[in-house]
């Protein structure tokens, strides 16, 4: 693969080999992991990685990353990974100035004509290395699979918020920048935003077919008062994050 174009690096925080990463490393991660549990749902909206068959047209590959779920106490927490085609796709902003019609416009013509992957970590594993380390985890999965559809290295990647997954995860390889507010002024930021936020609706709307009574399909899986009620009457489900305080506290009721 190409060698990426230099950007100015997040040198990040000093992470043994291996510390954050399970047996099953990247790229072979098992299909719970994977966000696989979907995948006998018959919907190409699940698929974690594309690349057009027409190419991007684009002369320069810069990656936007962003996340979407870090803060409910239920369900994963979604990474996407974005490179955009020339000319871009018209309309993109940062998916929560979005409106809900917006968004679901917008992620088809996002996944079909630029190139891209997403990452997702379950319950398990957020409660297992807490949230933070989960989605340093699900952004490395997510640029992993993006690499590998474009089958070369990016020349930039540029990640929303202050901290990036350099020399925070140990499989994450690239220089890397961090944008605040960069889903708001980075296109490529955006359309990442734009595709976490529609996956991981996805899986919650899904999930919610089992566990109808935590109202996901409205919620998403956020502490709202319709969704603390509901934790409170019927206790955790499986899709709960037991780290999170408002869980944690029921159990020890």
């Amino acid at each position: 693969m190409a060698k990426a174009t230099a950007v100015p690096v997040d040198v990040g925080a000093g992470v043994e080999t291996g510390a954050l990463s399970p047996p099953d490393a990247l790229p072979q991660l098992d299909a719970r992991r994977r966000g696989d549990n979907t995948a006998a749902v018959s919907d190409a909206f699940f698929m974690l990685a594309g690349m057009p068959q027409a190419g991007l047209g684009a002369k320069t590959l810069t990656v936007g990353v962003d996340e979407a779920g870090r803060g409910p106490l239920a369900g994963p927490v979604v990474a996407a990974a974005v490179v955009l085609c020339s000319p871009c796709v018209a309309g993109l902003a940062d998916s929560k100035q979005l409106t809900p019609a917006e968004r679901a416009r917008l992620e088809p013509r996002i996944r079909r004509r630029c190139a891209f992957g997403i990452g997702v970590v379950e319950v398990e594993d957020i409660d297992r290395i807490n949230i933070f380390q989960a989605t340093m985890w699900a952004m490395t999965m997510a640029v992993h699979r993006l690499v590998e559809a474009l089958g070369c290295e990016p020349d930039a990647i540029l990640v929303d918020g202050n901290l990036t997954p350099h020399g925070r995860h140990a499989d994450w390889r690239w220089p890397a920048r961090a944008i605040v507010g960069g889903d708001a002024s980075e296109r490529c930021i955006s359309a990442a935003s734009i595709l976490a936020k529609e996956h991981r609706d996805r899986l919650m709307r899904d999930y919610h077919r089992t566990h109808p009574h935590y109202g996901w399909e409205r919620n998403m899986g956020y502490g709202t008062p319709e969704h603390l009620g509901a934790l409170r009457e019927h206790g955790p489900s499986p899709y709960h994050r037991k780290s999170f305080a408002p869980v944690a506290q029921l159990q020890l009721i």
